[in-house]
């Protein structure tokens, strides 16, 4: 059987760690060598360091690049611009997946994608998760509003100096969808939202959107 066909036939799932790959390719004098060529023949691709998965050719179903960016750096949830783009709020399509992450920010250019990390505070993480599905593949990304947040907070070029500068901000500078923006606003996500953030550019925002909405 040849290198390929052994790991398809070993290895259930689409993306696979190193470790998972040494143990199938044990058999093998020169195990080492054997990835390397499955990398040059572009049956197998090196997402990072230690995490592999396989190319369309080999895979059992198409892998979803949202669930990559989840398993790609991790502690990690898709927010910010792709998921602001997800939700229709802003218009442009977004070439990078972008995620926060309690961990450092990272930054990966991979043959599939490229895929982005934001620290946040644990506190400003841990809430607002939610989990999206396609077929049996799932992934974790922020809700729309605080996918916002993320973005405010994030967003170092922007320096509110009241609730009212909110608005150039959002419908000038982000080019925020109005209609799709009034659809998500709530008061219990913005309480949640203002609760946990417990920061003046956060409460400047729910204030502009409590007054926005009414």
């Amino acid at each position: 059987m040849i290198p390929i066909e052994l790991l398809r036939t070993n290895i259930e799932q689409d993306v696979f760690d190193y470790t998972h790959l040494m143990e199938i390719l044990s058999g093998y004098k020169k195990p080492r060598d054997v990835v390397t060529n499955l990398l040059k023949q572009n049956k197998i691709i090196r997402l990072r360091k230690g995490l592999y998965c396989f190319t369309t050719l080999w895979q059992k179903a198409p892998v979803s690049k949202e669930m990559l960016a989840n398993l790609v750096y991790g502690p990690s949830a898709i927010s910010l611009d792709y998921a602001l783009a997800h939700y229709g709020l802003i218009p442009e399509q977004v070439s990078v997946f972008t995620s926060v992450t309690p961990g450092r920010s990272r930054f990966y250019d991979t043959p599939v994608g490229r895929f982005s990390y934001i620290h946040l505070p644990q506190p400003f993480y841990s809430f607002g998760l939610t989990i999206e599905k396609l077929n049996l593949q799932q992934w974790l990304i922020m809700q729309p509003l605080k996918a916002l947040a993320d973005k405010v907070w994030t967003d170092k070029r922007f320096v509110p100096t009241s609730p009212g500068s909110f608005s150039e901000y959002f419908f000038q500078d982000l080019r925020i969808d109005e209609t799709t923006l009034t659809g998500y606003i709530n008061k219990n996500t913005l309480l949640e939202i203002e609760t946990n953030y417990s920061t003046k550019k956060i409460r400047w925002m729910i204030d502009f959107l409590t007054r926005y909405k009414s």
